[in-house]
């Protein structure tokens, strides 16, 4: 019997409970209302019960359209990238490219380079250039070991002086470069160095960020990245105070080196 009634008491404790608790709901509901109703009244027009349609998606056809002349993609590239606190190099040829980044590993005693394994930058010759810096190749099988652990080559990456990527695309409007990860092209490589230089060829840079974003739409899920990653210029950190520091969470220096 006393087990009977402790249930019966057990019961009645939960249908009390779920009965307060549908009147709470009731009385909230019916105060937000009062509310909304309130808030029509004062602006004077009926409340708005049912979703509106929105007969466009995405952006507006004249936006889709819109498009600067190369010339002006890369003098607006160049202001928003620079405004950010970025660097903006303009070379002619790849040659030109590879001087300008030695001159740079020179002049900040670069020690230690870590670059994508591109057949682009494998061209440039840097080993050759800078022999007096140590120059490892994203996940080439080089130091460290062939099979060794992506945590060692982080670690390499957070101990280079300099770190050397190729760009895939860019943004004008935004000031914007665009570099994917894969298995040769570690997101380390842009990430963790002192300094970054980013080789943009101005072929690849258009005037809207849904040019860029376009490709990967097309690719479809499946065939996406390991990684997209988009640098307006070097790392920005600020706390609560708005007390802004350059390069905590990334390169410090920055530099988009145009070349066409």
């Amino acid at each position: 019997m006393e087990n009977t009634r402790d249930t019966e008491n057990t019961e009645n404790k939960k249908n009390t409970h779920q009965e307060w608790l549908d009147q709470l709901r009731r009385e909230s509901l019916a105060k937000q209302e009062k509310f909304m109703n309130g808030i029509a009244g004062k602006l004077g027009r009926p409340r708005v019960t049912e979703k509106p349609e929105h007969p466009f998606r995405g952006a507006p056809d004249f936006w889709n359209s819109f498009e600067w002349p190369m010339e002006e993609r890369i003098e607006r590239f160049t202001a928003n990238f620079q405004s950010a606190g970025g660097h903006v190099a303009r070379c002619l040829t790849m040659e030109e490219a590879k001087t300008f980044i030695a001159d740079k590993a020179r002049e900040t005693s670069a020690k230690y380079i870590i670059r994508q394994d591109q057949p682009e930058l494998d061209a440039l010759g840097l080993e050759n250039e800078l022999p007096e810096a140590k120059l490892t190749v994203w996940n080439h099988g080089q130091e460290p070991a062939e099979h060794a652990q992506e945590e060692d080559w982080k670690a390499r990456a957070a101990e280079a002086d300099m770190g050397i990527v190729l760009v895939d695309y860019a943004t004008a409007y935004t000031g914007s470069m665009t570099v994917l990860s894969s298995k040769a092209k570690g997101r380390s490589v842009s990430l963790l160095p002192t300094i970054l230089m980013a080789i943009l060829p101005v072929e690849r840079l258009r005037t809207r960020l849904g040019e860029t974003l376009v490709h990967f739409d097309r690719a479809g899920r499946d065939n996406l990245p390991a990684g997209i990653h988009f640098i307006s210029g070097p790392s920005r950190s600020a706390d609560i105070e708005n007390d802004l520091t350059i390069g905590v969470h990334g390169p410090g220096i920055v530099y988009a080196i145009l070349v066409g």
